[in-house]
C-alpha cells in the first residue's frame, strides 16, 4: 500500500482588481474609478464594486496608488511641545477632518526633535507627504519657510510666519486677553498683572491686557512679567509679583498651564484664590476644567482652529499657488471659581 504524503496547503493570493472587478461583473477600469472616489461611477455599479471588495476581503494597495497617483496621502502634523495640552484639542479637530478626507497624518513632536537635533520638516519632505500642519510658535521658523516652498504648508495655533502661500488658522489672541483683562476690571480690580508668553501670540496677548488697561484709565498700573509659558514659569512669576513692592489682586496668565503655575505659588505664599487673589488663564484646556483647579480662562476654541486648519489645508493642496488667508476663531470667556471682586 503506498505511503500519502500531506503537503502543506499553498496560501491563498490576497484579492486583486482584476478579482474584484470579476465578481462585480465590471472592468478593472471602472474599479480604479471607485478607488479614486470618481464621481462619473453610477451608483449602482460603485455598490456592486464596494460589495465585492467587502465579500473578498479586498484592500487597496496604498503603495501602488501613491505611485499612480503621485501622492501619499500623508500629512506631516509638525507640533511645537505636546507637553501643552491646548495643542492635543487643536490636533483632535485637524485629525478628524483629515482622516474625513482620505488623508493620513504623521505626528512629530518639535521639542523632543530640537533636543536631538532632528529636522522633521526634511524628514516629511523625505518621505513625499502631500502637506504639512506647523502647529504652535516654532522657535526657528526658517526650515518651515523652506518647507513650504515645495509642499502646501499651513501654521495652526500661531500666527507666524506669515508666508505669501502659508495660510493661518488661530485664535483672536487680543481679543481673548482683552476679554480677560476687562473681566477683571469689571469685578473691581485696578491692580492686574500680566504674566507673559513668547513669540506673536505672546506680544498680541499681552497688547491686549495693555489696551484694555489704558481703555480703563490704568496705564499706570500696567505690570507684564515674562515667562516661558510652563507651569514652572507661571510659578516662578508670580513669586516674583506677589513678593514685589505693588502686589496686584488679579493675574491673567498667557495660557492655563501658567496660570496652574500661579495657583501653586499663591496657595505656598498663604494667598487664598480668589478671596486674596484672582486668576485667569487662556486656552481653556482640559486643566482648566478639573473641577479641584476650576479655572476662568479663555476659550480659544481649539478644535474648531484645528478643524480650520484642515481645511485650509484641503485647499491649499487643491490649488498651491493661491494667495495665503488668515483665519481667526472668536474667543469665549469662562468665568469659574478662580476670580472674585478684590477684598
Amino acid at each position: 500500500m503506498a505511503e500519502t504524503v500531506d503537503r502543506p496547503e499553498e496560501p491563498s493570493r490576497p484579492p486583486t482588481i482584476r478579482s474584484v472587478a470579476e465578481r462585480a461583473g465590471v472592468s478593472k477600469s471602472l474599479v480604479s474609478l471607485v478607488l479614486r472616489g470618481s464621481p462619473q461611477v453610477r451608483p449602482e455599479k460603485r455598490r456592486a464594486v464596494l460589495r465585492a471588495m467587502r465579500e473578498l476581503g479586498y484592500r487597496p494597495n496604498a503603495a501602488a496608488r501613491s505611485l499612480s497617483e503621485r501622492r501619499t496621502r500623508t500629512v506631516g502634523v509638525l507640533l511645537n511641545d505636546l507637553r501643552n495640552p491646548w495643542f492635543v484639542e487643536l490636533l483632535d479637530g485637524l485629525t478628524t477632518m483629515l482622516r474625513a478626507n482620505g488623508l493620513h497624518v504623521l505626528l512629530g513632536d518639535g521639542y523632543l526633535s530640537r533636543r536631538i537635533g532632528e529636522d522633521l520638516t526634511r524628514t516629511f519632505a523625505d518621505l513625499r507627504v502631500d502637506g504639512i500642519v506647523a502647529v504652535g510658535t516654532l522657535p526657528d521658523p526658517a526650515a518651515l519657510t523652506e518647507a513650504a516652498g515645495r509642499i502646501p504648508t499651513v501654521v495652526a495655533g500661531a500666527r507666524e510666519p506669515a508666508l505669501p502661500t502659508v495660510d493661518i488658522a488661530a485664535g483672536d489672541d487680543g481679543l481673548g486677553a482683552r476679554a480677560a483683562t476687562e473681566h477683571l476690571i469689571g469685578l473691581g480690580h485696578r491692580s492686574i498683572a500680566h504674566i507673559a508668553g513668547y513669540g506673536l501670540a505672546g506680544e498680541l496677548r499681552r497688547r491686549g491686557y495693555e489696551e484694555a488697561m489704558r481703555e480703563h484709565g490704568l496705564a499706570d498700573a500696567v505690570v507684564v512679567e515674562p515667562s516661558d509659558a510652563t507651569e514652572e514659569g507661571g510659578y516662578r512669576a508670580t513669586v516674583r509679583l506677589l513678593n514685589g513692592p505693588a502686589r496686584p489682586t488679579a493675574i491673567f496668565a498667557y495660557n492655563d498651564i501658567a496660570c496652574v503655575g500661579a495657583l501653586t505659588a499663591a496657595e505656598e505664599l498663604g494667598f487664598e484664590v480668589p478671596r486674596d487673589l484672582s486668576l485667569v488663564g487662556h486656552d481653556n484646556t482640559y486643566l482648566a476644567r478639573l473641577r479641584h483647579l476650576w479655572l476662568t480662562t479663555v476659550d480659544n476654541a481649539g478644535y474648531d482652529v484645528g478643524h480650520q486648519a484642515a481645511r485650509c489645508l484641503l485647499e491649499r493642496i487643491a490649488d498651491p499657488g493661491r494667495p495665503a488667508e488668515v483665519h481667526l476663531s472668536a474667543p469665549v470667556l469662562e468665568v469659574r471659581g478662580t476670580t472674585a471682586p478684590p477684598r
